[in-house]
C-alpha cells in the first residue's frame, strides 16, 4: 500500500507539472515528487520493522517506482510536444530508458554492498526468484539487467556464505565505501528529483530529459569502470588473504 501510494504521489507530480500555472505548478509538481522519497523510505523500513521484508515487496517496490516514473515521462513528454513536436519524445524515450539502466546499476550496487558489508539480504542473495508467475519474471528480469554491467562476483559472494571470511569480507567492503560500487549518487533518485523541479521551473522537462540521457549516461560509464576495477582488487584481495584492498 505505501509503495502504490509512493507511485502515485509520481503521477500527480506529472500532472502537477503540466499545469499551466507558472512557477506554481513547478513548484507543487516538486514538492509531490519530493513526497514519493517518504514513501519510497518508508516501504522498507516498515517492511524491515513488522518482519515482512521479502523478494516480492522488493519487487513491487520496483514495479510501483517505474509505473509511476513512466506515467510522470509521458505526461512530461505530452505537454512539451505541443510546443516542440514529436522530438520530445525520441529524447524522453531514451532519458526514460537511461534511468531504468542506471537506477538499476545504482540500486543494486547500493544493495550487493549493504549485504557484503551488513549481511543485508537482498533479491540476489535470496532464493526466491523461481517460478512463473509474474513477479518472479520480474525479478529475475531485473537480476539479469544488474548482471549485464556487473556480473555476480563469486568469489566475493562465496566469502559472504563462508563464516571464516565473512568478517574479513565485511571490514574490506566497509573501508572501500558503498561509493567504491555504486558509483556516484547522482545516479540515485534524490538528484534527479531536484533537476527535473529546477527543469520545469525553467519552463521545459527537455533540460531534465537531455541530463539523463547524456549527462547521467556519462557517470554512468565513469561509475562502471570504477566499480569492475574495485571489484577486480577485492576478489585479488579475498584470494590473497590481503587485509587492504589495492
Amino acid at each position: 500500500m505505501v509503495s502504490v501510494l509512493g507511485s502515485l504521489a509520481i503521477v500527480l507530480a506529472g500532472i502537477a507539472y503540466i499545469q499551466p500555472a507558472w512557477p506554481l505548478a513547478a513548484l507543487a509538481g516538486l514538492c509531490l515528487h519530493m513526497s514519493w522519497h517518504v514513501f519510497d523510505g518508508a516501504d522498507g523500513d516498515l517492511a524491515r520493522r513488522t518482519g515482512r521484508v521479502s523478494a516480492s515487496g522488493e519487487i513491487i517496490d520496483g514495479i510501483c517506482d517505474y509505473a509511476g516514473h513512466t506515467v510522470l515521462y509521458v505526461l512530461l513528454a505530452a505537454a512539451a510536444s505541443r510546443e516542440v513536436g514529436p522530438v520530445v519524445w525520441v529524447l524522453a524515450v531514451a532519458a526514460g530508458v537511461s534511468r531504468v539502466v542506471q537506477a538499476n546499476f545504482y540500486e543494486v550496487q547500493r544493495r550487493q554492498f549493504a549485504y557484503w558489508a551488513y549481511g543485508v539480504g537482498w533479491l540476489r542473495s535470496g532464493n526466491e526468484t523461481s517460478g512463473t508467475n509474474f513477479l518472479a519474471v520480474a525479478a529475475r528480469t531485473y537480476l539479469r539487467i544488474a548482471s549485464f554491467f556487473s556480473p555476480p562476483q563469486s568469489e566475493i559472494d562465496d566469502a559472504a556464505t563462508d563464516p571464516s571470511r565473512a568478517q574479513m569480507l565485511s571490514r574490506l567492503v566497509r573501508d572501500l565505501g558503498p561509493f567504491a560500487f555504486a558509483g556516484s549518487s547522482l545516479l540515485g533518485a534524490n538528484y534527479r528529483t531536484l533537476v527535473l523541479g529546477v527543469s520545469m521551473l525553467f519552463g521545459s522537462p527537455l533540460w531534465y530529459f537531455a541530463y539523463e540521457a547524456v549527462v547521467l549516461n556519462i557517470v554512468m560509464g565513469i561509475s562502471l569502470a570504477r566499480s569492475r576495477r574495485n571489484l577486480r582488487a577485492l576478489t585479488a584481495a579475498l584470494q590473497s588473504g590481503s587485509s587492504t584492498v589495492r
